[in-house]
């Protein structure tokens, strides 16, 4: 059986996926919203590389979570069933409670498919309260932001 989502590299690091039937409209392209499941899985993928364990047992551990503040896309092709194609994960601005997740899709020629920006904001885990980003957290996200360098446009 074949994997339909893995880590692909760590830096930068990239999700690849394969495209499910069940992703798709009756046209047989994926569904819009389906991009957000997309995205979200990396980011989720992402911070388990970043905290060294699961992403919600290191949130639990640390007291925060990371709801959505925004999330836009530029789409730019389509994708069917068995496509195969890489998510792109960067790190823009790390501001006080929120951050962003600079994302690309590109196929396995390398052309973009979409470019998202996540931006989740931190909350007090189990409360609707916005925190400043832990410092185990921040430390994290700007080691691999040095690491990785700022994204081409």
């Amino acid at each position: 059986m074949k994997c339909m989502e893995y880590v692909a590299r760590t830096m930068p690091f990239a999700v690849r996926r394969t495209v499910k039937w069940g992703d798709c409209d009756p046209a047989g392209v994926v569904y819009t919203a389906t991009f957000a499941d997309y995205v979200i899985a990396a980011a989720e993928a992402f911070y388990a590389q970043l905290l060294g364990e699961g992403s919600q047992h290191a949130k639990d551990r640390h007291g925060f979570g990371t709801p959505s503040r925004a999330l836009t896309f530029d789409f730019r092709r389509s994708l069917r069933p068995d496509d195969e194609f890489e998510i792109e994960v960067r790190v823009g601005e790390i501001r006080s409670r929120s951050y962003e997740l600079l994302m690309r899709g590109v196929d396995l020629r390398g052309e973009d498919v979409f470019i998202a920006c996540l931006t989740p904001i931190c909350v007090a885990r189990g409360e609707r309260r916005g925190i400043e980003i832990p410092a185990i957290f921040r430390q994290a996200l700007q080691a691999y932001r040095d690491q990785c360098g700022q994204p081409s446009a």
